[in-house]
């Protein structure tokens, strides 16, 4: 019986479509340099033939008639062809995966869009509108709304999560420096804990290099920044044991010595625990090779805020990290704000090379800006950075510094300032950075 219709991929009914056969088996040929529209046209008419004798009463997906293809090209010998539609199967499959996600050229559109218009019903998607919740007391109101959608995010990723326990063994938490991974983490572990699952973080920190194995620069600053400083073979072996059900000896890596210790903690995984990997990294491919995709949950955190400047610009993403990262180093690592903008230029080099290709690897997308933050940002941080720009305002070498200092001073001046934090949640991203949090 000829075939009248196909299923489409999102189940819909379609017309079914000759012409599509006979073009995927010629794009094929055309791939490899080889094969005539004649044979295109034979090898079309042997696929409908396989087609209307296996289903004379069903009516095939899109999937299975790709298969009768592929397997058609195998029996005739055109192994090669095969191959290469094969290839470009993956290909689309690739470029659907990506639009699914909202992504496209590694940029998440989708969450960019629904932080905008978040941001536009919630009347701060402007720094002057932002100022107004300011003078307006409607600050704390803002404050508590933005904390809920975050919730709600996380609740959409436990979901997500659990549509795959049965098969998953990793859970991977990446992203850029200051984009709250450490907080995401724990909260998400305690949602997960209330179905019986365990996080069980395996700290690539620990998998440092020896000191010994870096270059400073000629500011005497080591480069961190970069996968290539952990010790990947190492962590790929373990994560392959730990898959395996066996006993693994983790690495102890001293911050204040630049080495690794004698000590060596163990470690084992349970069937109701998935190993956590916690790191800017966690999507590079090296890091966790050794591990099947399959068995693998990603997530990507950026801070994707969607907050109009006075100049008709949109506020820069990574300039709200830095000022998140700023405040952590001064409280919690007794950094000079100097310093840490004075770095930034390695965390971008890094971010570009080796996170920002590997966002479509995600399977989830997590919007980590909070809309409230920068008057509370602005009140930590303001007074430091005319010091900053003095310092860096005339060192040729260090431009870049010091015309990132330049544009966020001119970016907070246009900011009002909230200086009483007590409205921010114990349990908020944003106490990760400014402290005061119930996360460790």
């Amino acid at each position: 019986m000829p075939i009248q219709q196909i299923y489409k991929r999102d189940g819909s009914l379609v017309l079914f479509d000759r012409s599509k056969i006979l073009r995927a088996i010629h794009k094929a040929f055309l791939e490899v340099g080889e094969g005539s529209v004649e044979l295109s046209e034979k090898l079309c008419s042997q696929v409908i033939d396989i087609l209307e004798n296996n289903f004379p009463s069903n009516i095939p997906a899109v999937e299975e008639i790709q298969d009768i293809i592929e397997r058609t090209l195998i029996n005739v010998g055109h192994n090669n062809i095969a191959q290469a539609f094969i290839g470009y199967r993956q290909k689309r499959r690739e470029i659907r995966e990506k639009q699914e996600k909202g992504l496209i050229e590694n940029i998440p559109y989708k969450n960019i869009w629904n932080g905008l218009v978040w941001n536009l019903d919630h009347s701060c998607e402007t720094i002057d509108k932002l100022n107004a919740h300011i003078k307006n007391d409607t600050y704390p109101q803002l404050v508590k709304d933005a904390e809920d959608v975050y919730e709600q995010e996380l609740d959409k990723i436990v979901a997500s999560i659990l549509k795959k326990r049965d098969i998953i063994r990793m859970v991977i938490v990446s992203g850029p420096s200051s984009s709250g991974k450490t907080t995401t983490t724990e909260r998400l572990a305690k949602k997960l804990k209330t179905h019986n699952i365990e996080l069980v973080k395996l700290t690539v920190d620990n998998y440092f290099k020896g000191l010994n194995c870096y270059m400073k620069d000629g500011f005497g600053d080591y480069d961190f920044e970069g996968p290539e400083a952990l010790d990947l073979p190492l962590i790929n072996e373990h994560l392959t044991k730990l898959i395996k059900g066996e006993i693994i000896q983790i690495p102890r890596y001293s911050f204040k010595t630049g080495y690794r210790e004698k000590e060596t903690d163990s470690l084992q995984i349970k069937d109701n625990q998935f190993i956590l990997i916690d790191s800017h990294f966690g999507l590079y491919d090296k890091l966790t090779e050794g591990v099947p995709a399959n068995l693998k949950f990603g997530l990507y955190l950026e801070t994707l805020c969607q907050l109009r400047m006075p100049n008709g610009r949109f506020v820069r993403w990574t300039d709200i990290r830095m000022l998140r990262r700023m405040i952590r180093d001064l409280q919690y690592r007794a950094y000079d704000p100097k310093k840490t903008v004075g770095h930034w230029h390695y965390v971008r080099r890094g971010e570009l090379k080796n996170l920002i290709p590997y966002i479509a690897k995600a399977d989830y997308v997590v919007n980590t800006s909070l809309s409230y933050e920068l008057p509370i940002l602005k009140h930590k941080l303001f007074k430091y950075f005319p010091d900053i720009i003095q310092a860096y305002k005339d060192d040729p070498e260090r431009q870049d510094a010091y015309i990132r200092a330049q544009r966020v001073y001119d970016l907070l001046s246009t900011i009002e300032t909230w200086s009483d934090e007590s409205v921010v949640p114990q349990q908020s991203l944003l106490r990760e950075f400014i402290g005061g949090g119930i996360y460790h």
